[in-house]
């Protein structure tokens, strides 16, 4: 059966118990059987059937954000950790797949390419589509799923988690959209130098990020965040 490391802080809702075994086969079966044995803990973890914002889930080393969330499955043995958020965050272990984002990247590039070749403003409006919702951590991200239900079962491609903040890759795809938005506006009024231009800047950024790991919109996230904008609160981690 698996088993849930308590933080200290919530071990007064658990009887001083530092760890606790559960049974259930994803993350969510388990967590809800840990709060039938301890029912005082429900809320400190869940709002409504969400978790809350500050509370992380480990499965061994991997944080279930970034696999299938409280669908993860977990198998007999599986140790899993409550790690609840210290100072907004800030100090608690955070890691990105670099492969999901690579997959991101390439998509993008390919399909703009594509758009600009046969001069096809539709596949500009669905790349910026999909960078939205890649920015908003949708489930439904096209580029996401390509990566979870496609390339990665078939191991065409593997996992690559790094420590990394998401908050500012989910900026550049935001940019990267609000860029593909106008170019498609552009196209669509008759002003297709403009458009193709906003197209090959994405283009670019994309291909700097894809083959030089250098994210710009990450890199104005952060001074944003040294200029103490609201919304940008993370900072680079050492």
């Amino acid at each position: 059966m698996p088993s849930i490391k308590i933080p200290t802080p919530l071990r007064v809702y658990t009887g001083n118990n530092a760890q606790v075994t559960v049974s259930g086969d994803t993350i969510r079966a388990a967590l809800d059987d840990l709060t039938t044995q301890f029912p005082d803990l429900k809320p400190h973890l869940f709002n409504n059937s969400e978790l809350r914002s500050f509370v992380n889930i480990f499965v061994g080393d991997e944080d279930i954000r970034f696999l299938d969330g409280l669908d993860t499955p977990v198998e007999a043995g599986d140790a899993l950790r409550i790690i609840p958020s210290i100072a907004g965050g800030q100090n608690v272990p955070r890691r990105i797949d670099q492969t999901g984002l690579k997959v991101g990247q390439a998509s993008t590039i390919i399909l703009l390419l594509v758009s600009f070749i046969l001069n096809l403003w539709p596949l500009v409006l669905f790349v910026g589509i999909a960078q939205l919702l890649g920015a908003l951590n949708s489930p439904y991200a096209p580029f996401k799923l390509f990566y979870e239900n496609v390339l990665k079962p078939r191991e065409v491609v593997k996992p690559n988690l790094q420590l990394d903040n998401p908050e500012p890759h989910r900026f550049a795809m935001g940019v990267g959209a609000a860029f593909n938005f106008t170019a498609t506006l552009a196209l669509l009024t008759g002003a297709g130098a403009l458009g193709w231009v906003l197209v090959w800047v994405v283009i670019a950024l994309a291909n700097l990020n894809f083959w030089l790991n250098f994210c710009l919109g990450c890199a104005v996230y952060y001074q944003l965040n040294k200029l103490g904008l609201p919304g940008f609160t993370r900072s680079p981690l050492s």
